[in-house]
């Protein structure tokens, strides 16, 4: 992620505070538009789609790159004017949220891959830190995750609990996605059901701190379990389910980055558009009728919350 575009996620992030309660869930749909004709949208909404084509404009002048076509497909399938992608493989659950052409694998062994993830080994390398970490707040019950950090901001009251883990990951360079980093424990005998959350964009690693023999992941139709200071990760777009059958906790960190095949500019675009629906969300973006996808002319062009971009970037 580029310097800039991470001062404007900061920039924009700012009044919803470094906390962890945040609107933003990354398990819900998009905007649950699949099946709503963008004619059928309302003004609201229509602000929104409006919104997001000036800012990915935006992001691809400041990229100097006219290849964001998979972004914008990306958002035509939000809004219902593309159907459903076809699955990849077996097991594969794809949504309206998908980009398209991405490599698709139910796990990935990004340890083995350094020109792909160079941060893999070198976290795993260093696990022990983390271990140390959490052995330090105890593995008591009363929590099933400490979110660390979302859509690009620092928890930094979690982080004080675990200093040493979040130096590291600072250190590591890991292409955090917009879910970001927390910590997840299992409780024994407990398990997750089948699922998908349909978004292929985004891969999912688990680095073991405590595992129980007998415990188990299954993405797609293979089956595997979490190693102590290894990581296990999954494309979260393929039906995964978890099992604890065991008399002892569960423990790892749980990491989401982008997908390697994704260049820096859809990075970009695509955390835009979660930020953006963030904020939408939470009632933080006034109402403005919508201009038929007319972009304004002059003064007028940087005045939607878009054209920040431009302004926080400097790239006027």
């Amino acid at each position: 992620m580029g310097v800039y575009f991470y001062y404007f996620c900061v920039s924009l992030l700012a009044i919803l505070g470094r906390r962890e309660a945040s609107s933003f869930q990354p398990t819900r749909p998009l905007f649950s538009l699949s099946s709503t004709a963008i004619a059928a949208l309302s003004p609201r909404q229509l602000q929104f789609w409006e919104d997001v084509d000036e800012g990915i404009d935006d992001v691809a002048k400041y990229y100097e790159t006219e290849d964001m076509v998979r972004v914008r497909d990306f958002c035509s399938r939000a809004k219902g004017e593309l159907p459903l992608p076809e699955p990849l493989g077996e097991g594969h659950l794809p949504s309206e949220e998908h980009v398209d052409g991405l490599t698709a694998r139910a796990f990935w062994d990004v340890a083995e891959d350094p020109d792909k993830f160079p941060w893999a080994r070198k976290l795993e390398e260093h696990s022990k830190v983390i271990i140390e970490d959490l052995a330090v707040q105890g593995h008591g019950g009363g929590w099933s995750a400490v979110r660390l950090q979302r859509l690009g901001v620092w928890n930094v009251e979690n982080c004080r609990m675990f200093p040493r883990t979040y130096n590291l990951l600072r250190e590591l360079d890991i292409p955090f996605a917009v879910r970001g980093v927390c910590f997840a424990r299992q409780a024994p005998g407990s398990g997750v059901a089948p699922h998908s959350d349909g978004r292929n964009f985004i891969l999912t690693s688990h680095l073991g701190l405590r595992v129980p023999e007998g415990c188990w992941i299954k993405s797609g139709n293979e089956e595997r379990t979490w190693e102590e200071g290894k990581l296990t990760t999954l494309d979260t777009s393929f039906e995964h389910s978890t099992g604890n059958p065991t008399d002892g906790e569960r423990h790892v960190l749980i990491i989401d980055f982008w997908h390697p095949d994704l260049t820096e500019a859809e990075r970009a675009g695509l955390e835009f558009v979660y930020d953006l629906r963030n904020k939408f969300e939470s009632g933080r973006v006034p109402f403005r009728q919508p201009r038929g996808n007319k972009r304004k002319n002059g003064d007028e062009e940087e005045k939607g919350l878009a054209g920040l971009w431009m302004t926080l970037t400097g790239s006027k």
